[in-house]
């Protein structure tokens, strides 16, 4: 007894220096013997870092780096309970605390998720075949996996909540809509979708709107997803997805009326922003509107690499599972998102403008974006015993750190996520009216469409 009561006061005394100063929101530390202290000492803590083993004490007190407290989350040495997003104050404290400067928390490692493996590089940096080769690793996963907590929309970007009451299914179609809406899709138009994943756009507007839609994209798996989606939906005459770069684009196809892209740029890189601009252009009518859907980093906020991860909250898992890298290269761009890239705004709506577009709008959905990753976090979690019937334990774990981690950048404002709509004027008439009263208007004539 009087040994276990010496051991306690000596943990109290390390987790007492180690979050002094601490002003994030109450939590507790729950150790294996079941030993507790908590952060204020009364009140309810909004989570509990659960710690397992002597081994992941040290880790936590004296080695906190992102190795050591990644492999010991994904190993479960260290677990979180309660509300996982608070644990990433927690843990900015810790790394701040112990470098001496303030960190990022979190890089997740979604490139893990079906069994992890070498990414193997080839060929220049953003070229066709190298982009090509890095939307496959990501994207031609099963879509079986996503379905449950990416919802009925199967939409894997951010969501639109026009009411605190909305879910996930509902908060996807407002996105869906507000896009086309912002758009001004009418009957008849010729529309494309650059990036369109599983199809959801060009699903909605082709049945909502009645246009002529065509969505490309580089993932062998989403295209037959959406494919068969299309097939399923009775809309082959007007809904058509295809496997194509959108470098090819201008040689594939006629000028459209309207072109959308939503979470595509994140992939181009800054050095083919200009001409990812241009393509869009010249794939667009005079006259015609381009809105463009994308994650941009704070300008504050160091380095370029994707993610919701890499501008977030510290690398927790570079290395991790002793994955062979180079000492200085990204996790991100190795494992999770090969050769994405985040640009700051300032430098994407530079890149619009020369390739001749008019800014007409910019709306920030940040706020929307950390929303959307809090509910499909939640999915994850309620439909964890189906999810584990799919992947490893330590896949789950991996994909519930990296979307509550994402969550936590999007909060602080270390990443946004903007659409930007962009005209290519017509002798400098850009056909558009003055105001945006219609985007905003009663949505009981579309939703009438859909009946």
């Amino acid at each position: 007894m009087i040994t276990a009561a010496i051991a306690n006061a000596q943990r109290g005394k390390l987790l007492g220096s180690l979050f002094d100063g601490y002003e994030g929101p109450p939590f507790a530390v729950r150790f294996w013997d079941g030993w507790l202290w908590q952060l204020p000492a009364s009140g309810e803590a909004k989570c509990t870092m659960v710690v397992n083993s002597a081994t992941a004490l040290r880790s936590l007190v004296l080695h906190p780096s992102e190795v050591t407290l990644g492999e010991a989350f994904l190993t479960r040495d260290i677990d979180v309970e309660g509300d996982i997003f608070s644990i990433f104050d927690v843990a900015e404290h810790v790394f701040h605390c112990a470098e001496g400067r303030r960190q990022r928390v979190l890089e997740a490692a979604s490139g893990l998720v079906f069994g992890a493996g070498a990414w193997l590089k080839s060929g220049k940096r953003h070229s066709q075949k190298r982009d090509r080769t890095a939307i496959s690793y990501h994207y031609d996963q099963p879509a079986d996996f996503y379905r449950p907590w990416l919802g009925k929309s199967l939409v894997y970007s951010c969501a639109y909540f026009q009411s605190v009451m909305d879910n996930i299914d509902r908060a996807q179609t407002n996105k869906l809509d507000l896009v086309c809406r912002k758009l001004r899709l009418q009957p008849g138009e010729h529309f494309l979708d650059i990036g369109c994943g599983w199809g959801s756009l060009v699903l909605h507007a082709a049945s909502r709107y009645n246009v002529d839609a065509y969505g490309i994209t580089l993932s062998r798996e989403q295209k037959a997803v959406a494919s068969a989606r299309v097939t399923a939906a009775r809309l082959t005459q007007s809904c058509h997805v295809e496997l194509l770069d959108y470098r090819k684009a201008v040689e594939a196809f006629p000028a459209f009326d309207k072109i959308s892209s939503v979470g595509m740029v994140e992939h181009v890189g800054l050095r083919n922003l200009p001409l990812y601009f241009r393509t869009a252009h010249a794939l667009l009518k005079p006259g015609g509107v381009f809105l463009n859907h994308g994650i941009a980093r704070a300008h504050a906020a160091s380095g370029s690499n994707l993610s919701f991860l890499d501008h977030t909250v510290v690398p927790f898992l570079r290395n991790v599972l002793e994955l062979s890298r180079p000492r200085h290269s990204s996790f991100i761009d190795k494992f999770v998102f090969p050769d994405g890239e985040l640009v700051t705004l300032s430098q994407a709506v530079h890149a619009a403008e020369a390739a001749g577009f008019e800014v007409r709008d910019v709306e920030n959905l940040r706020e929307h974006y950390e929303r959307t990753l809090r509910c499909w976090v939640d999915g994850l979690r309620r439909n964890a015993n189906e999810l584990l019937k799919l992947v490893p334990e330590m896949t789950y774990r991996i994909w519930l750190l990296y979307m509550a981690g994402s969550a936590a950048a999007f909060k602080r404002g270390n990443i946004a996520v903007y659409q930007m709509l962009l005209s290519r004027p017509e002798r400098g008439n850009s056909h558009l009216p003055m105001t945006r009263e219609d985007w905003y208007m009663n949505h009981l004539a579309v939703e009438k469409i859909a009946v």
